[in-house]
C-alpha cells in the first residue's frame, strides 16, 4: 500500500510555495501493526509490552509532588547546602520572599526561613485546587538554579523568588494511590535544561529545533562565562528576581539552537495567520519580535515508528478545537489557544512537537494519521483500536501547570485517563508511563547526572515525578534507576527494533528495571 499524495491540494500547493512543505514522506509505506511482534534479542521484560501509553504532565520537580513519598529519595535526603538558597553574592538568604510580577513582595504570601516549606501548611495555607504562582522555567536559569548540582540557587535566580522552594504533601490525590498501586521513579530527570517547549522535542527527538535566522530580539544575552548577562543593580534576588529574568530569558542560543518558548510555523500557533495568507501558516512576520521557528527536518521517533511499519499516535487534548481557533483571522480574538478565561481549554502550542516538524505540515497524510484529538485516546482505548505507541498530551487546564491550572484538576483529569485505560481490552499488555516535561521552576534536592553518556550541553535538568503503571510493572515498587526523558525513546526503539536517534543518551535506563 502506498501513500497518495495529493499534490493539488491548495493547502499543500500553499505550503510547497512558502517552503514549508516536507515531501519525502510520500509514497512511504503505510502497512502499520498495533501490536507487532518484538524483534529477536528484545528482553522479555520488554516483550510483554505491546502497547505503550507515555502522558505527559506539566511543570512540578519530583520534590514538589513527591518530596514526602514513603522509600522514595525525598526532602528528608537532601543536604543543607541543598536545603540553603543563596544570593547572588554567594552568601545565604535572610529569609525566602515570595515576588510578584511587578518585582515587588508579593501580597498575602508571608517572609519563611530558608529552606523547603510546605505548600499546603501554614503559614501559606495553599490548597491542591488553587492557582499559585509560577516560577521562571528556562534553558540558562536551570542550569544556573542546578549550580553543579548543589540546587541552591533556585530563588535567587527565579522571577517569583523564594516560592521555587515549596512542596505539597499530596498523599490525599489520586495519582497518589496509582504510585502506591505500582512503580514510582524517583531518579528521572526531564530530558533538556528548562521549559516545556525544549523538553516536548526532547521527548520526540530528543532534540533541540535549529533557528539559525532567529532575529537579535530572540537571541539570548550571555556573560563572557557563557551565563546570563546580569543588569549591574542586580545585586540581590530581592532586586534580581525580576531583572535577571527580563534580560536573559532569549529564546535562540548565539549559535542558532532553539531553547526557550518559541513558536510553530503551522497552526495552532501562538502567532496569528497573517492577514491575507493561508489560514494553517504562523504569520511569517511574526508578531513584537517574535517570529516562527523554521519547519524542523530532523528524524523523530515518529519518523522511525513509520519506517518499521509500527502504528503511533500524539492525542492532544484541545487540538480540534485549537486548529479551528488557529485558522480565524487574525483580528479575531482567540477562544482556545493560550485563553485562560474560565472554562477554556487553554490550549498551548508549544506543547505539541510534532506541529514543529514540515514532515506534519498542514494537508499532509502523516498530519491526519497521526495528531490526533485528545477525546479520541479514550475511544480507541475503549475499542481496543490503541495504535502501539501513544502520547498523550492533557488541554492546558488539565496539566497541572501553575499559574493557570491547579494540581488537583490534572490529577482528576489523569486518573480518570487511567481508569479508562485499564478497562481497556489492551490493558493486558499495556504500559504507561505518566511523567512531567519538566520542574516548573520549582527546586529539587537532587543533583542531575553528568558526565560521559549523561550530560551535555542540553541537560538533563531537574528531577521530576515519574509513574509507571500496567500489569507487568512491579507492584508498591519505588525504581532507583537513573532515567531521563530520552529513556522513553529508548524503551520504544529497543522493544520495537527502531533505528536509533542520535541525541538519546547512552547511560539513562530504558526503563525495564520497572518491569517484572
Amino acid at each position: 500500500m502506498r501513500v497518495h499524495c495529493p499534490t493539488t491540494h491548495p493547502v499543500l500547493l500553499a505550503l510547497a510555495a512558502s517552503g514549508l512543505l516536507l515531501t519525502a514522506g510520500c509514497g512511504a509505506p503505510t502497512l502499520e501493526a498495533s501490536a507487532a511482534p518484538a524483534p529477536a534479542g528484545v528482553a522479555p521484560a520488554l516483550q510483554r509490552v505491546k502497547h505503550l501509553v507515555v502522558i505527559y504532565a506539566e511543570n512540578h520537580s519530583f520534590d514538589n509532588l513527591y518530596g514526602l513519598f514513603p522509600g522514595a529519595d525525598g526532602i528528608a535526603n537532601a543536604t543543607a547546602e541543598q536545603r540553603t538558597q543563596l544570593d547572588h553574592d554567594g552568601k545565604p538568604l535572610p529569609e525566602l520572599i515570595v515576588f510578584g510580577n511587578d518585582g515587588k513582595p508579593a501580597a498575602g504570601f508571608p517572609r519563611m526561613p530558608n529552606g523547603p516549606f510546605r505548600i499546603d501548611a501554614p503559614p501559606v495555607n495553599r490548597r491542591h485546587d488553587e492557582i499559585v504562582p509560577s516560577g521562571i522555567h528556562a534553558f540558562w536559569h536551570n542550569q544556573e538554579q542546578i549550580n553543579g548540582g548543589r540546587n541552591n540557587l533556585f530563588a535567587a535566580m527565579s522571577n517569583v523568588g523564594g516560592w521555587t522552594m515549596g512542596y505539597y504533601d499530596t498523599s490525599s490525590l489520586k495519582l497518589w494511590q496509582w504510585a502506591k498501586e505500582y512503580t514510582l521513579a524517583d531518579r528521572f530527570f526531564q530530558g533538556a535544561f528548562g521549559g516545556s517547549y525544549l523538553n516536548h522535542q526532547y521527548l520526540i527527538c530528543a532534540c533541540a529545533p535549529r533557528h539559525d535566522d532567529a532575529p537579535d530580539t530572540m537571541r539570548v544575552k550571555l556573560d563572557a562565562n557563557g551565563k546570563l548577562a546580569k543588569l549591574p543593580d542586580s545585586p540581590s534576588a530581592a532586586v534580581a528576581a525580576v531583572k535577571v529574568v527580563s534580560r536573559g530569558g532569549g529564546q535562540v542560543s548565539p549559535d542558532g539552537w532553539s531553547v526557550n518558548t518559541s513558536q510553530p510555523a503551522y497552526q495552532p500557533s501562538g502567532l496569528k495567520p497573517a492577514a491575507g495568507g493561508s489560514p494553517d501558516l504562523a504569520d511569517p512576520q511574526g508578531d513584537h519580535g517574535q517570529v516562527p521557528v523554521p519547519p524542523q527536518r530532523a528524524r523523530t521517533i515518529g519518523d522511525t515508528l513509520s519506517a518499521k511499519g509500527v502504528s503511533w499516535a500524539w492525542y492532544s487534548g484541545g487540538w480540534n478545537a485549537a486548529l479551528v481557533d488557529g485558522r480565524q483571522a487574525p483580528e479575531v480574538k482567540r477562544k482556545v489557544i493560550y485563553t485562560g478565561s474560565e472554562g477554556a481549554l487553554n490550549f498551548q502550542p508549544h506543547h505539541q512537537p510534532f506541529n514543529y516538524h514540515a514532515r506534519f505540515a498542514p494537508g499532509t497524510p502523516d498530519r491526519a494519521r497521526h495528531l490526533l484529538d485528545g477525546e479520541q485516546l479514550v475511544t480507541d482505548a475503549a475499542a481496543g483500536k490503541l495504535p502501539a505507541v501513544s502520547f498523550y498530551k492533557p488541554a492546558g487546564r488539565y496539566t497541572q501547570h501553575p499559574s493557570y491550572t491547579d494540581v488537583k484538576s490534572g490529577d482528576e483529569h489523569m486518573a480518570g485517563v487511567l481508569e479508562a485505560l485499564r478497562k481497556s481490552p489492551q490493558w493486558k499488555d499495556m504500559l504507561v508511563v505518566l511523567t512531567y516535561d519538566e520542574n516548573g521552576g520549582y527546586w529539587d534536592h537532587a543533583a542531575p547526572p553528568s558526565g560521559p553518556g549523561w550530560g551535555d550541553r542540553f541537560g538533563p535538568g531537574s528531577r521530576v515525578p515519574t509513574l509507571l503503571i500496567g500489569p507487568h510493572v512491579k507492584r508498591g515498587f519505588v525504581d532507583h534507576t537513573p532515567y531521563d526523558t530520552t529513556s522513553v525513546l529508548k524503551f520504544i526503539t529497543e522493544r520495537w527494533g527502531l533505528e536509533p536517534l542520535p541525541g538519546v543518551r547512552a547511560k539513562p535506563g530504558n526503563l525495564a528495571a520497572a518491569l517484572q
